[in-house]
């Protein structure tokens, strides 16, 4: 193998593409179909995938005149087994050849296709193991890997089918001149009604259509364009008359339209169409001839197409687009627990070591994007967006200061324009607050004050006496100012711990 897991491990390999490829080997003994089933496997592993080709073996029919060194595609076969594919159609062959009790010759018996998906088997450069299990009671098995991908039975999931059919069509039958397969006809009694006219058109022009106005009845839709001329090499007896290619009117342009103006069509409300009879069920009708059945001189009834040609040899004879193709560990039996003991010594041990030897997640990952380009972009958006989203959320929110209010502290206002109109709303209300009242006090005070010392200037005594008590008076009304400005809730400062 090309790349083998396992060392010192060799089989057979298609090495050339479009070639016709032949080896076979004879077996150590004839296989006759009797009473033990028989089992068929072997190992292929298409290491360069495949393009249009087969990996199918042949078991060959024991003949006289058998000879392995000319061995080609018309060689004698009693089974066809295995891979081929070609485009997009996976195949699984099982073909047998099964000979007619009456006339003696062989027809191939195609298996119905298998229901499972095998595109996997041809395109992942893995060894499988192909099994085909046929068994005394007519019943067959297809297996991959040790799993069944079809099964049915030899005398109802075949085609041709194995037994042909007890009757058959006379081909000397013939249709009788007047046999009637007509299931409608025409009514014959009916008739045409009076008001029926076949001449009605099917359109009519419209009488409420209106020209538009701005129509340019006088211009044409096209004109010779002003800017051709006509090519030097023009010859007027050979080409005729020049003229000058049309182009699209420019006046039409601005207009609704031009030329000689018709009203629009309609369908006519009073066409019916050519009449015809309505068509009744046919009195006469006797259905869709058929020729009689007649036994067939060919039906035969084998029961028991288990038993087949013996054969005595095995080969591969193939053609491929494809080269590499790598075959191994072919085995036929009679037991079913040989086979199943021979795949488990050989073919598990390759399956294990090449699963030993898959890379990575990533690895394929990066692998399917050379295959598949596109991927780069399910790859990035699914790890940048992600990143993106949790950016964006996490970095850039709208951050709030955390409040230092303790809880005895009054209502803050949490909008700046709140607190704006509560700083007015207080200015007024220190208006006719005591502070205020206390400041006129202290004004009429201090007037009355100068009034005496006007009225009193020849008295000194009266005026230190006055002036003491005014001084009095001021500080205490001071204390009070002060002391109602402390209290207020409106002049408290936010504490910072």
């Amino acid at each position: 193998m090309r790349d083998t897991k396992l060392p010192g491990d060799k089989g057979l390999v298609l090495k050339s593409r479009a070639k016709h490829h032949a080896i076979s080997a004879q077996l150590l003994r004839p296989f006759s179909f009797t009473n033990k089933p028989l089992i068929l496997q072997y190992e292929v592993n298409f290491q360069s995938g495949i393009d249009c080709g087969g990996a199918y073996v042949k078991l060959l029919t024991q003949t006289p005149d058998l000879d392995l060194a000319q061995f080609v595609d018309k060689t004698p076969y009693t089974i066809m087994f295995g891979p081929d594919k070609c485009g997009e159609d996976y195949k699984l062959h099982f073909i047998f050849r099964h000979k007619n009790p009456k006339t003696g010759e062989f027809e191939e018996k195609h298996a119905k296709k298998p229901d499972a998906d095998l595109r996997t088997y041809y395109t992942d450069k893995k060894t499988h193991l192909y099994t085909l299990v046929l068994n005394p009671d007519n019943s067959f098995e297809v297996l991959v890997d040790q799993t069944v991908v079809n099964s049915g039975s030899l005398l109802t999931d075949m085609t041709p089918p194995v037994n042909p059919a007890a009757e058959i069509e006379d081909p000397d039958d013939n249709k009788p001149d007047d046999w009637d397969e007509r299931a409608k006809i025409q009514d014959p009694d009916a008739t045409k009604p009076e008001d029926w006219d076949e001449d009605a058109p099917a359109q009519v022009p419209d009488e409420s259509a209106v020209k538009p106005e701005g129509w340019l009845d006088e211009e044409p839709e096209y004109i010779g364009d002003p800017d051709a001329l006509k090519p030097d090499d023009w010859d007027e007896d050979m080409d005729g008359e020049w003229e000058a290619p049309q182009v699209p009117n420019s006046k039409c342009e601005s207009a609704p339209g031009c030329g000689e103006w018709k009203r629009p069509m309609i369908d006519n409300p009073n066409y019916k169409g050519k009449w015809k009879p309505p068509m009744i069920d046919n009195p006469n009708y006797q259905g869709v001839w058929k020729p009689r059945k007649i036994p067939n001189p060919a039906f035969f009834e084998d029961l028991d197409p288990f038993k087949m040609s013996a054969f005595n040899a095995v080969g591969l004879e193939l053609w491929s687009m494809t080269s590499e193709i790598f075959f191994d560990n072919f085995f036929i039996t009679d037991e079913r627990n040989t086979a199943d003991r021979w795949a488990t010594e050989g073919w598990s041990l390759k399956k294990s070591a090449e699963s030993a030897a898959e890379p990575g997640l990533a690895t394929q990952m990066l692998s399917a994007a050379e295959e598949r380009p596109w991927l780069w972009v399910v790859y990035v958006l699914t790890v940048a967006l992600p990143l993106v989203l949790i950016i964006v959320f996490c970095c850039t929110g709208k951050k709030i200061p955390a409040a230092d209010y303790k809880k005895t502290d009054e209502p803050q206002p949490d909008v700046k324009e709140e607190e704006e109109e509560e700083e007015k709303a207080a200015q007024e209300e220190d208006k006719s607050s005591p502070v205020a009242e206390t400041e006129a006090v202290v004004e009429e005070d201090a007037a009355e004050a100068e009034e005496g010392e006007e009225a009193e200037e020849g008295e000194d005594g009266e005026e230190e006496e006055k002036a003491e008590e005014l001084e009095q008076d001021t500080e205490a009304d001071e204390k009070l100012e002060e002391d109602i400005l402390r209290r207020s809730p409106r002049n408290r400062r936010p504490r910072k711990d």
